[in-house]
């Protein structure tokens, strides 16, 4: 049985949905239920539900041998792990953004860029490699509301429709990295059960 880390949230339906369209189907009661490890009717797939950020930990420590989560949870931890299919759905921008009037290219390098994100590692990289100086505010929640209230100049964060942003008087202002989702594999697993890995690739692959 092959065990795979699957992201909770914005790509469970989605992912769910790719899986039934290659053969692997879950019960119909168990993804409405509150179970965090499920099995296909088949009984070849076993399915963690876990929070984004932790598939790759799960994957890389070998719990999973494979798991489906956004390029942007891989950018900001880069696990030690193999990273064979996109997944072509789940499609959205990580990206700079703030008040559209906002002269934050022509910053004083002096004074730091008050930068608002859930992503700490991918902003501090991004930054330093335009030679910004920047103070890194984590946050958790809507990160949007960080310029709109003063607490940042700008955020990073992904957009996937911009409505949000909009909404809030904000624009993109920079793009750092498309992002989509994407089946990753336990390095160790990748040789060890390579039939069986290879058999899942080739049933999650997007349609040519």
């Amino acid at each position: 049985m092959l065990t795979l880390a699957l992201a909770k949230g914005r790509l469970q339906e989605t992912t769910l949905a790719r899986l039934e369209q290659a053969g692997i189907v879950l019960p119909p009661e168990q993804p409405d239920s509150r179970r965090l490890v499920l099995n296909d009717v088949r009984g070849e797939y076993r399915f963690l539900l876990v929070k984004p950020g932790d598939v790759p930990i799960y994957v890389e420590h070998g719990i999973a041998q494979a798991g489906v989560c956004g390029r942007d949870v891989l950018l900001e931890q880069e696990p030690d792990v193999y990273e064979p299919l996109d997944l072509g759905f789940g499609c959205c921008r990580l990206v700079v953004a703030g008040f559209p009037d906002m002269p934050w290219r022509e910053a004083n390098h002096l004074s730091k860029l008050r930068v608002a994100t859930k992503y700490p590692r991918i902003t501090q990289r991004h930054f330093q490699a335009r030679a910004t100086p920047v103070e890194i505010i984590p946050l958790s929640g809507s990160v949007e509301l960080a310029p709109v209230l003063g607490l940042a100049d700008c955020i990073v964060d992904i957009v996937e429709t911009g409505r949000t942003l909009a909404e809030n008087g904000l624009a993109v202002l920079e793009d750092i990295a498309p992002v989509s989702a994407r089946c990753i594999v336990n390095r160790a697993a990748f040789h060890l059960a390579r039939h069986q890995v290879t058999r899942l690739l080739e049933q999650l692959a997007p349609p040519a």
